[in-house]
């Protein structure tokens, strides 16, 4: 009799090289970068959801409550849709520093490449986020709307350079 070896429901990823395989294979997680350097990876059993009290209440109370250069990136990988990852949320503590918001984006760029995505795929509410910035790091606006800025960051098998080394 074989014993399947089940996955517990949150894991904790400390060390990106020493646990790609755990990387690889979970879809949903959350980037966790302090001083802008990856902290741990929780890697969640379900996608984060979002509703307008996390966008509104919640998201500005942990912003002006919540001390320290911290940055939280939930994103989930679709099961209908595996060759993207969508970045569903961004959670960033009073102290934040744009490096540390940019070093959460490159972690999440450095596990498209491990896991071999094609696409990342955004809708950005924060009007901070202006489309200059967005376009310069390398984003493309997608789907246009009316109430939504969709953008897409592609790779289509060809990633940037290893500039999240140093990150990780």
């Amino acid at each position: 009799m074989s014993a399947l070896a089940i996955a517990p429901p949150f894991e904790v990823v400390r060390d990106f090289h020493a646990q790609s395989d755990v990387l690889r294979r979970r879809r949903y997680g959350m980037i966790e970068m302090r001083g802008g350097r990856l902290h741990q990876i929780v890697l969640r059993p379900l996608p984060k959801l979002i509703s307008w009290p996390d966008l509104t209440v919640l998201g500005a109370w942990q912003h002006r409550h919540r001390a320290g250069d911290r940055c939280l990136l939930y994103y989930n990988q679709p099961r209908r849709m595996s060759n993207f990852i969508a970045l569903k949320y961004v959670v960033s503590y009073r102290e934040a520093t744009l490096a540390t918001f940019r070093g959460a984006l490159q972690v999440l760029e450095a596990i498209a490449a491990l896991k071999r995505i094609d696409a990342i795929v955004c809708d950005a509410a924060n009007l901070r986020l202006s489309d200059r910035l967005a376009t310069r790091w390398g984003w493309e606006p997608h789907c246009p709307s009316r109430w939504h800025r969709n953008f897409i960051k592609r790779f289509y098998g060809t990633y940037p350079e290893k500039s999240w080394e140093s990150l990780l």
